[in-house]
């Protein structure tokens, strides 16, 4: 059975995603790459729950009011989207994982490293939100 992941995409009033720069540690997978916040989901717990936990955790931040998005079945997890409206700016965001937050406007996101194939979670949801 594949495990699972919870991830969110943060949207702000200009229409930017906010990212997570992983840490540079060479014993972590994908060490130095722009990655959406998120975690692994532990035995017994829900996607629901584990995204709630995660920001919690990384960055102090209550999203029990965030809404699933989409569902990835990737090769090596199935990876649970979820979505919350959230107007921050980076530096008066705790951040306890990863080097640094930053926000990301769509034409930005070709110029990065993204991890764990993110880069089609955000390439397709700005293609569905385009015309809202």
């Amino acid at each position: 059975m594949k495990r699972s992941g919870a991830s969110i995409i943060f949207i702000n009033g200009r229409r930017e995603v906010l990212l997570l720069l992983r840490d540079d540690k060479p014993d972590i997978p994908c060490p130095n790459m722009w990655d959406l916040p998120g975690g692994h989901v532990d035995e017994g717990e829900s996607p629901e729950a584990c995204i709630v936990r995660e920001m919690h955790e990384e960055i102090e931040t209550d999203v029990s009011g965030c809404r699933l998005h989409a569902v990835y079945d990737f090769p090596d997890r199935i990876e649970h989207i979820f979505l919350m409206p959230f107007e921050a700016e980076t530096e008066s965001i705790p951040l306890h994982e990863g080097q640094q937050l930053r926000w990301f406007a769509e034409h930005e996101l070709k110029e990065l490293r993204l991890a764990y194939g993110f880069d089609l979670v955000l390439e397709n949801f700005f293609a569905s939100t385009r015309n809202l």
